[in-house]
């Protein structure tokens, strides 16, 4: 089943497609589904026609256009949408939803099976971004302002920590990993940890957000085919198989209605001990 694309993701897709489209002027814009567009196709169009990509960057699971009379064109990728790159005379790939022209030739395709993505014009990206949260990899995000987040809620981890308007670009494969780093268990509450506990969780969260941009994130379905991370995961999509740190068989469970995964002995709740180091035999 399609997943939507986390923060590491996003992040490869930025780092992708920045040196294509920086510096490049939008010649035509043509939406193929006009309801993925906001406020609408004709609004969007005559908003980015003529205007020059100065940067491509991301906010949460956004890629964000910043162009250069100040407005942002924002896409979210949603479930299944992906963005493709090709010249004008290539053959279209299947469930094009909107295309880009660019001044020099080329064409930015956004393909979309099951039409849940976005494409939305601000012209201020403050006020469009304003509902999410802090940046985890920003220097913001610090150990200090996370215990502060946590110590003023009584929330279960995962869903916590799932929310964007609390910490933007966090999604179900990098929590789970996040939670098994730090040897926590998701439905524990928020309130109730300690603080050396909440440094580790600040720890894994940075740490594991870094491998997935690292190993250009997670690839477990067609729609995002060109990640690794998937091979160096320790709890996520492998239930029944040994945990990598103690070798008792990862366990699936539900929390908060989201399929979630765990070691049942590496991640008890209300554990305040630091995780056992993984033996070198259990690693991939």
């Amino acid at each position: 089943m399609p997943r939507m694309p986390e923060l590491p993701e996003v992040e490869t897709i930025v780092r992708k497609y920045a040196p294509l489209l920086e510096g490049r002027r939008i010649v035509g814009f043509a939406s193929r589904w006009a309801k993925n567009c906001s406020p609408s196709a004709a609004a969007v169009r005559r908003a980015i026609v003529g205007r020059t990509i100065q940067r491509l960057s991301r906010r949460a699971k956004y890629i964000v256009m910043q162009l250069d009379d100040g407005g942002s064109l924002l896409v979210h990728l949603r479930m299944s949408g992906r963005l493709e790159w090709a010249q004008r005379s290539n053959a279209k790939p299947k469930h094009v939803r909107a295309v880009w022209d660019l001044a020099g030739g080329g064409r930015l395709l956004f393909c979309d099976a099951r039409k849940f993505g976005r494409i939305s014009f601000t012209r201020s990206l403050e006020a469009a971004t304003a509902g999410l949260g802090i940046e985890p990899l920003n220097g913001e995000f610090t150990a200090r302002v996370l215990a502060r987040e946590l110590e003023r809620r009584a929330r279960q981890l995962k869903p916590l920590l799932l929310d964007q308007s609390i910490v933007a670009g966090l999604g179900n494969i990098y929590v789970d990993e996040a939670l098994f780093r730090a040897g926590l268990h998701p439905t524990t509450r928020s309130n109730e940890l300690e603080r050396p506990q909440i440094a580790r969780l600040h720890r894994a969260i940075r740490q594991v957000l870094r491998e997935g941009i690292r190993r250009n994130g997670t690839t477990i379905d067609w729609i995002y085919p060109s990640g690794t991370m998937q091979n160096y995961l320790r709890v996520y999509g492998r239930t029944g198989e040994p945990c990598r740190r103690c070798g008792t068989p990862i366990v699936a469970l539900r929390v908060a209605q989201r399929g979630t995964h765990i070691c049942p002995v590496c991640q008890k709740v209300g554990k305040s001990r630091e995780p056992r180091r993984p033996a070198k035999s259990m690693m991939p």
